[in-house]
């Protein structure tokens, strides 16, 4: 595990002059991610080292590892007082304990989307974020074979490209469907938990994808037919996504910090919404106002779309977020992924 220490105590943070250095930070790593496809590509597949952590589908491979140390070195020559934690060296290490304090702390996956990287599908990514008080305040996230560069800070916007402001189409991506989920794209992720029981966080998350995807009569009258369900293979990218409104609802448990923190940043930038994935124990839930914030460590997400105001006056886009996660709350199953310190 890789934390820088510092003496506890806050210093102010220029994002001014951070942002931009985050953004180079991503455009130079997203070259070393294709750079290391294009190695992977000219030499034969068996001769690369691909290390298995928890199973066949959580893997790791070189590039990782090269991306991850160029990042820490750039931060810790820029920002000696910063921390750091990066996906590679903290797997690496013994604790799961959620280590994020009020400190500045990069937070960083030189990868997100292994899978996807090894077999040359596009969506992977490299994500950096910059984190205070346990807040996203800087997200920069490049997947260099989509040409799509996404940055976010704080108070300055959600930007695709550094150029076009998300959401697409802005005040003109309209309201959420009123009979959400129904009309709606849904994204999820399988995860890497693959053990074969119905209350396996597997057999929880099919069970909810099946609810969200089926008709409107099944599922005891449950059933959320979605326009479609998605699965990017990246929850950074699904986050991304989000924001960008081609998303409308993702869901997802099992995440760490460097999965979402710079995608929370971006969406929270764009006028999004970020909760936790669980519907609460809270008996008298469906009569909240709003929900509860995300908890950056807390591995249960559930995000949806930047939204306009109902045309008719009839709600807020605000509004209108809270009551598609409600709407969400009641198909989906508790998902079990805890967290020391989190």
């Amino acid at each position: 595990m890789s934390v820088d220490q510092i003496t506890p105590g806050m210093e102010q943070l220029d994002l001014d002059e951070i942002y931009p250095f985050a953004i180079q930070l991503g455009k130079d790593a997203g070259a070393l991610l294709v750079k290391g496809l294009e190695r992977r590509r000219a030499e034969s597949h068996e001769n690369e080292e691909q290390i298995e952590k928890m199973n066949a589908v959580d893997i790791v491979t070189e590039v990782d590892h090269e991306v991850e140390a160029f990042i820490h070195t750039a931060v810790s020559e820029r920002y000696p007082s910063h921390a750091f934690i990066g996906e590679e060296t903290y797997s690496a290490g013994q604790s799961k304990d959620y280590l994020v304090d009020s400190r500045p702390t990069w937070i960083i996956d030189p990868l997100d989307g292994t899978v996807n990287f090894t077999h040359g599908f596009p969506m992977f990514c490299v994500s950096i974020a910059l984190v205070h008080n346990h807040v996203p305040v800087i997200g920069v996230i490049n997947a260099p074979l989509l040409n799509q560069l996404f940055s976010a800070c704080s108070g300055k916007g959600s930007w695709l490209n550094e150029s076009t402001r998300l959401p697409l189409l802005g005040k003109n991506i309209g309201p959420l469907p009123k009979d959400a989920p129904r009309r709606c794209i849904f994204a999820c992720e399988w995860g890497k938990d693959r053990r074969d029981s119905k209350e396996s966080n597997l057999g929880r998350k099919v069970d909810s994808f099946l609810t969200m995807a089926t008709e409107p009569s099944g599922r005891d009258g449950l059933g959320g037919m979605v326009h479609g369900v998605r699965s990017l293979g990246s929850a950074t990218m699904d986050l991304a996504y989000t924001a960008m409104g081609s998303v409308d609802i993702w869901w997802e448990g099992g995440c760490w910090e460097w999965d979402v923190a710079a995608g929370i940043c971006l969406l929270n930038e764009a006028g999004g919404l970020v909760t936790t994935a669980n519907p609460p124990e809270d008996e008298k839930w469906e009569e909240w106002t709003d929900v509860p914030a995300v908890k950056l460590g807390g591995r249960l997400y559930l995000a949806i779309r930047p939204a306009t105001d109902a045309r008719d006056g009839s709600e807020t886009g605000r509004q209108s977020q809270v009551r598609v996660v409600k709407e969400v709350w009641k198909r989906v199953r508790r998902l079990d992924y805890s967290r020391p310190g989190a």
